[in-house]
C-alpha cells in the first residue's frame, strides 16, 4: 500500500530534552494529526553520550559507577512522566525501571565478554530511543491521540556491522510497510525510535551518529510520504554556522544536491545520509524548529527556487587532517591511485577531498584512528606528509562550477590566508578548500560578509551582460 498523504516527523534530542520540550512536540504532532503522521524520535539530549560513557566505565570493570552515571538521566524521564495520568505514569515508571535493570545486566556482562562489546554497546545505546519513544507515545495518548509505540527493529533491517550498521534497503522497505501500514490503517500514530535497527536474525544494531534522521528518511521513502520533516532547535539550514557568524540567516530552499553537500561538509542540521532515500522517490525534506513551529524553516527538494550560480550557504568542519603522498613514480605511470585508495579501504577510512598533481596526491580525513597504519603503508609508495589541525570550508550553490566570478570573489575575500586542497568541478554545486583550523572563523566570517552582507549578488546583476558572457 502506498500512503501518499502520510508525513514523517522526526524530533531530535533537543526537541525532547525535558518536560516543556515534550509538551511542545505533543502540540506539534496534534496540529498535524490530520496528515496521518509517523513520528520518529531520538533519545533525550545527552542520553546517548551518557549511555556510551557507561559502556566505557563498565568495560573497565566499574559497573557501579556506570549505573550511577545514568541515574540522573533515568530521573529526567521520570520527571517528564509525572505529567501523565496515574495509570499511564505507573506504566512508564515500570518501563523505566525495567530498562534500568536490563541496562545493568548488559553492563555487568561487558568486563566478561570484551569480544562482544560492540554488540552489547549497541544494545545499551538502543535504550535511549526506546525510552524516549515510549514516553512520547504515553504523552500523546494522555492528550487524547491514538498513538502506538513501534519497535524500529521491526522496520529497519541492517547488515551485521555493530556501531554503524548499513540498512538493507529492499528488506527495510518491505518490513517498514508491513509493520507501519496496519498501524496507520487503524487510525493510529506510529511512534518509532530512530537510530535503531536489527539484523535479519534480530540482533540489535545502531545506525551511527545522526542515525535518527536516516531512520526518518528510510521510513518516509518506504511509505512514499508526502513530506519528511526534521524537527530540531533552529529555524532550518543557515547561511553559515550562527555560532561563528552572528548575521547568519535561514536558507528558505535548497536542492537535494546543495543539502547533501552542506550535510557532508559540516552543516550539522542534517545527517549526510538523510537525503539519499528522499532523492530516490522525490520526497521533500523540511527542516523545522520545534521551539518556533510557525516558522517556515528550510525546504529541500529536487529544484531550488532561486537562480543557479548563487551561493546558498557556507559550511565548515574542523578537526581535519591532511595527508600528502609524493613520488616521482607518479609521473606517466598508472595504478598509483588504486594502490593508495586500497590502503584506505583496508583501514576502513573515508577520504573527503582529493587533489592531484603530476607527482603528488593530497587528501583530507576526519577519522584518524587508523592513521599510523595508513602512513606506514603509504611510505612504501612515496614520501608522506601529515598535517593536523586543519579545517574544510565549503561554499555551496547550484551551478558554482560555471561561475568563475564567484570563485574569484571567494579567493579575493581570503587573499592573505594560506589555502590548500582546492576542489572545484567534482561537483557542480560546491567549491571546497582547506585552511589552518585557527583561520577558519576568519575565513567563514569574511565569506559570509562577501556573499550575504555586502550585496555581492546585487553587484553581479549590475555587470553588463556582454562582460558576463565573456567571464562565463
Amino acid at each position: 500500500m502506498v500512503l501518499t498523504k502520510t508525513i514523517v516527523m522526526k524530533f531530535g534530542g533537543t526537541s525532547v530534552e525535558d518536560g516543556a520540550a515534550y509538551a511542545r512536540v505533543v502540540e506539534i504532532v496534534k496540529a498535524h494529526d490530520a496528515a496521518r503522521p509517523v513520528v520518529v524520535v531520538s533519545a533525550m539530549s545527552g542520553v546517548t553520550d551518557a549511555l556510551l560513557a557507561s559502556v566505557r566505565l563498565a568495560s573497565d570493570g566499574d559497573t557501579d559507577a556506570a549505573m550511577r552515571s545514568l541515574a540522573p538521566h533515568f530521573d529526567r524521564h521520570l520527571r517528564v512522566a509525572r505529567s501523565l495520568g496515574e495509570q499511564a505514569r505507573a506504566s512508564i515508571e515500570s518501563l523505566i525501571e525495567d530498562a534500568r535493570r536490563e541496562i545493568a545486566h548488559r553492563l555487568q556482562a561487558l568486563p566478561l565478554c570484551q569480544l562482544m562489546r560492540p554488540r552489547l554497546q549497541d544494545m545499551v545505546l538502543s535504550f535511549g530511543e526506546y525510552l524516549s519513544a515510549s514516553l512520547l507515545t504515553a504523552l500523546l495518548r494522555d492528550r487524547g491521540m491514538s498513538a502506538r509505540y513501534v519497535d524500529a527493529r521491526h522496520c529497519i533491517i541492517t547488515n551485521e556491522e555493530a556501531g554503524c550498521a548499513a540498512p538493507l534497503l529492499k528488506e527495510t522497505e518491505q518490513q517498514t510497510r508491513a509493520t507501519l501500514s496496519p498501524v496507520l490503517d487503524a487510525g493510529d500514530i506510529p511512534v518509532v525510535g530512530g537510530f535503531i535497527g536489527a539484523t535479519a536474525k534480530g540482533i540489535t544494531t545502531t545506525l551511527g551518529r545522526g542515525g535518527s534522521d536516516y531512520t526518518a528518511s528510510l521510513v518516509g521513502a518506504a511509505l512514499r510520504a508526502r513530506e519528511i520533516q526534521i524537527w530540531t532547535d533552529v529555524n532550518g539550514v543557515m547561511t553559515a554556522d550562527p555560532r561563528v557568524v552572528k548575521a547568519a540567516h535561514t536558507v528558505a530552499r535548497l536542492s537535494y544536491a546543495e543539502a547533501s553537500e552542506l550535510a557532508y561538509f559540516g552543516a550539522k542540521i542534517l545527517h549526510p545520509k538523510t537525503i539519499q532515500p528522499a532523492i530516490k522517490h522525490d520526497i521533500p525534506v523540511r527542516i523545522c524548529n520545534s521551539r518556533a513551529p510557525d516558522e517556515f524553516g528550510t525546504l529541500v527538494c529536487a529544484e531550488p527556487r532561486t537562480e543557479p550560480r548563487t551561493v546558498k550557504a557556507i559550511a565548515h568542519k574542523t578537526g581535519v587532517t591532511t595527508v600528502k603522498v609524493t613520488s616521482a613514480r607518479f609521473l606517466g605511470a598508472y595504478g598509483f591511485l588504486r594502490r593508495i585508495f586500497e590502503i584506505f579501504d583496508r583501514h576502513r577510512t573515508v577520504v573527503d577531498i582529493v587533489t592531484t598533481s603530476e607527482v603528488s596526491l593530497s587528501m583530507s580525513l576526519d577519522d584518524v584512528r587508523a592513521l599510523p597504519g595508513i602512513v606506514n603503508a603509504l611510505k612504501q609508495i612515496g614520501s608522506v606528509e601529515v598535517s593536523k589541525n586543519r579545517a574544510v570550508v565549503c561554499i555551496v550553490g547550484e551551478g558554482l562550477c560555471g561561475a568563475p566570478r564567484i570563485t574569484a570573489s571567494v579567493f579575493n575575500s581570503i587573499r592573505n590566508i594560506p589555502v590548500t586542497l582546492i576542489s572545484q568541478g567534482a561537483s557542480s554545486s560546491n567549491l571546497t578548500f582547506v585552511v589552518d583550523e585557527e583561520c577558519v572563523k576568519t575565513v567563514v566570517t569574511r565569506l559570509h560578509q562577501t556573499f550575504f552582507e555586502n550585496g555581492i549578488e546585487e553587484f553581479q546583476e549590475m555587470i553588463p551582460l556582454e562582460l558576463l558572457s565573456i567571464a562565463d
